[in-house]
């Protein structure tokens, strides 16, 4: 079979790799689509994401849409559609049941915060536990199903937030995350959804997925002060500081982009004096299943997929993927 991997910063190869086979308690896939994420976008073009350093060839991918190949229990017929939660959860801590995602040691498709490195889904074929399966519904086409982990994402940040039914709601960043956190807010009833970006192209995006207003930030900023919940999606820490000027007294921050791994400049002194809660969302826990739903239910999430592009030509959808201006999610085909 072949798959895709990156053997260091810009070397990254489509070439035959030996087939796997099934074990006790795994199932095969062949994979249909797969997203191209920020953290691919830095083990590509920096040969690490964060503190996580390339040590080996390493396929990327954890954001897919697949139909089972072999299922030696039986359980998954073949050409079953599904979607897959890709990770393994570490070492539990008490008093944190309910949020095993953040208990370390685990693992998560297409990463190198493992030794070996977790393998991830850019390829012909993967193996994956049992349990990490969803099945999709019949009308939820696989292109958009590939979609679901980064909904999923969104989702939590939604769940970390609270309740934001009849929330006056902000989101900065209309990347990928940023777009399905509009949709998310959407979805889930919020009274009013502004959008701010750098960027033209990714706030018409985020308006078709239903944002009730856009900002160019560079030119306008948000006003002070006028926003129950605040979702900082872009990843930038001058973003944090305009998010905590602009949530209301008593509000809430969620930071859901991934900050740099080093020391940065936010002015926190409006988080003290209007009582605000900063929060951080990691990951998601069981969002994934919400995802699978809304998906199947709402064709507007196909506006978040932006290109399509073979997995031979990955160099190119790499470099597609890094340009907001031309790109929201790119996705991988096979």
């Amino acid at each position: 079979m072949k798959a895709l991997s990156i053997h260091a910063a810009e070397d990254l190869r489509w070439q035959d790799v030996p087939e796997v086979e099934p074990g006790e308690g795994e199932v095969r896939l062949r994979i249909a689509y797969v997203g191209i994420c920020g953290s691919d976008l830095h083990y590509y073009f920096h040969g690490a994401n964060g503190a996580f350093v390339l040590r080996e060839p390493m396929t990327p991918g954890h954001e897919l849409s697949a139909v089972v190949d072999l299922d030696p229990s039986g359980e998954f017929s073949p050409g079953t559609p599904v979607t897959v939660h890709p990770a393994r959860y570490g070492r539990r801590i008490e008093g944190l049941e309910d949020r095993p995602h953040v208990w370390p040691g685990g693992s998560y498709l297409g990463s190198a915060s493992t030794w070996p490195h977790t393998q991830g889904a850019a390829a012909e074929h993967l193996l994956v536990d049992r349990d990490m399966l969803r099945r999709l519904p019949e009308e939820l086409p696989l292109r958009r199903a590939a979609l679901a982990e980064p909904l999923g994402v969104a989702l939590r940040a939604l769940t970390v937030a609270g309740d934001v039914a009849g929330a006056r709601t902000l989101v900065l960043g209309a990347g990928p995350i940023g777009l399905l956190v509009v949709a998310a807010l959407a979805h889930r009833g919020a009274a009013s959804i502004t959008v701010g970006d750098v960027r033209g192209e990714p706030l018409e995006r985020a308006a078709a997925l239903g944002a009730t207003r856009t900002l160019r930030v560079d030119r306008e900023g948000p006003q002070a002060a006028d926003y129950d919940l605040v979702f900082e999606c872009s990843s930038a820490p001058v973003s944090l500081t305009s998010a905590l000027e602009a949530v209301s007294h008593g509000g809430t921050v969620v930071q859901v982009g991934v900050l740099p791994d080093q020391d940065i400049g936010v002015n926190l002194a409006p988080l003290l004096s209007k009582e605000a809660r900063l929060l951080g969302s990691w990951r998601f826990v069981d969002e994934i299943d919400e995802a699978v739903t809304m998906l199947a239910a709402d064709a507007r999430f196909d506006e978040v997929v932006t290109h399509v592009v073979p997995m031979a030509e990955a160099e190119a959808a790499f470099d597609t993927a890094k340009d907001s201006s031309r790109s929201a999610k790119v996705l991988l085909e096979i």
